[in-house]
């Protein structure tokens, strides 16, 4: 094994450098031996890094591998999948095809990818997302405020709305709505106690959101914190985003485009936009990345 390995960092769900959600990338990773791929994310230390690989389903064209910082393996279509394509794109590797269409394997399924230009002529990538599955609900809100360190009657978003809920489109996440995007950003939940919390209703992370954003034509404003997968907070996040259209629309509150803005706590302000047909409709999140670093791994021979 070649001791010097390729590495990017792009960041995702925004167009400039230093915002969005930055992710690590490591492409041509086949030759990589199992054991090192988490201890490489461990390195990274970002929220995910993917691995580029040959497929092994017949129908893909590119199987991603993501892992967190603690070097647990996700299988979502979120900003570890959209950045990975994007720089896919950027970097010249996508071959001429109509319509830019490609199919990515994440775990042991391949979904569709589109790959296009905006009239601006940045790149623009939408993934599919699985179908919606609308899970339990949390109804000890007095343990979820706790564990949220917010008061109960700051607990949902809008009277239509289950305060919290698991919906997944590929991962599993409980959608907890908040009076307001102040209460949201006021929110300091608790790792542990959210760790006791989920399992009881089948979630891995959990997504804070409020309908009133700040940004003009945006629907909701968002954190995302996942203390099971080791993420403290994570500023863009599609694997959730793409749920919570599901939610917003199974209830009647969006229409077939959504506009969620997150990663303001962090200073890293990113969009992300998902477009669905109906409610039980698989959703397709994009968005944009740019190019933040290039550099080598020096990994044992």
């Amino acid at each position: 094994m070649p001791s010097d390995i390729p590495f990017v960092l792009v960041d995702v769900f925004t167009d400039r450098p230093l915002e969005g959600n930055p992710l690590a990338i490591v492409p041509d990773a086949d030759g990589l031996p199992e054991p090192l791929l988490p201890r490489i994310a461990r390195e990274f230390n970002q929220a995910e890094t993917t691995f580029l690989l040959r497929p092994t389903v017949d129908d893909a064209d590119w199987r991603l591998r993501s892992f967190t910082a603690g070097g647990v393996e996700v299988y979502g279509a979120g900003h570890n999948a959209l950045g990975a394509w994007w720089w896919l794109a950027d970097s010249g590797r996508l071959e001429d095809r109509a319509a830019g269409q490609w199919r990515q394997q994440l775990g042991s399924t391949a979904l569709p990818v589109t790959v296009s230009r905006g009239g601006d002529g940045r790149i623009v990538v939408s993934m599919r997302q699985h179908r919606p599955q609308f899970g339990q609900e949390l109804t000890d809100h007095h343990a979820l405020a706790t564990a949220l360190g917010v008061e109960v009657d700051g607990l949902g978003a809008a009277e239509r709305l289950p305060v919290a809920q698991v919906v997944s489109t590929g991962a599993a996440h409980l959608l907890v709505g908040l009076r307001d995007r102040r209460t949201v950003d006021l929110a300091s939940p608790d790792a542990g106690q959210l760790r006791a919390l989920l399992p009881d209703v089948g979630g891995q992370g959990v997504y804070l959101y409020a309908l009133d954003p700040a940004e003009p034509g945006a629907h909701a404003h968002a954190r995302f914190v996942n203390p099971v997968a080791g993420i403290t907070e994570d500023p863009a996040t599609g694997s959730a985003a793409g749920p919570l259209a599901s939610l917003l629309s199974r209830h009647g509150y969006v229409g077939e485009h959504i506009t969620i803005v997150q990663g303001h706590k962090l200073q890293r302000p990113s969009q992300i936009r998902v477009s669905i047909r109906t409610a039980d409709d698989a959703p397709a999140v994009s968005g944009g990345a740019a190019l933040a670093a290039t550099g080598q791994l020096r990994l044992p021979v």
